[in-house]
């Protein structure tokens, strides 16, 4: 029973044999493999081989999949996920963002089970705020990002003025000179022109 939960709780190291309760075939020497672990009672996803290049995890026991986990083997591209007792809370959000980026047709296959709010919802339907506080997947908080952003963003306005004003400044200052020795040399003109005359 312990060695049951341990395989629970620690996901195996993944390896380059195929998973003992699955079935793997290979799809050619550059298309990698395909793994199929459908209708296996899995609680867990198995060690998959390195070139797993799709993965069949239907009707299963599966209520999450660890973050991360499907990043490795990084050849993997399709998974088909539907039939899962899939728990749609934060816990669920890397397995939709996965599925959003690499095996889109899944998301429309694959429901929630639970919390009763969604049951039988599509996993591409799913909404932030039906996935409650994900605080454990977003460790800072958005309201510290947004207090530094709008710090940035007053920093840079000050600055911009700054240097606008310094600029306006340095234009008068330079039309000063300009005029003061402009205006000199009309005098010296002027004196000269009334001496020679």
């Amino acid at each position: 029973a312990v060695l049951a939960i341990a395989s629970l709780l620690v996901p195996a190291a993944r390896g380059a044999a195929c998973p003992s309760p699955c079935h793997c075939q290979a799809l050619g020497a550059a298309r990698g493999m395909h793994v199929d672990c459908s209708s296996r009672q899995l609680r867990v996803v198995p060690a998959l081989p390195l070139g797993t290049r799709s993965l069949d995890l239907r009707n299963n026991s599966l209520r999450w999949v660890p973050a991360g986990l499907l990043d490795s083997p990084p050849t993997l591209r399709s998974l088909d996920v539907a039939g899962n007792p899939w728990h749609c809370d934060c816990s669920i959000l890397y397995l939709k963002l996965w599925l959003q980026d690499f095996s889109a047709p899944a998301l429309g296959s694959a429901r929630c089970a639970s919390p009763a709010a969604v049951r039988m919802k599509p996993l591409g339907e799913l909404t932030g705020n039906e996935l409650g506080p994900c605080k454990r997947l977003l460790p800072i908080k958005c309201l510290q990002f947004f207090w530094r952003d709008l710090v940035l963003i007053a920093g840079a306005i000050i600055t911009l003025l700054l240097a606008a004003w310094s600029l306006k400044f340095s234009k008068k200052l330079v039309c000063q000179l300009k005029l003061s020795q402009g205006g000199g040399r009309a005098l010296l003109l002027r004196r000269l022109t009334s001496k020679n005359h």
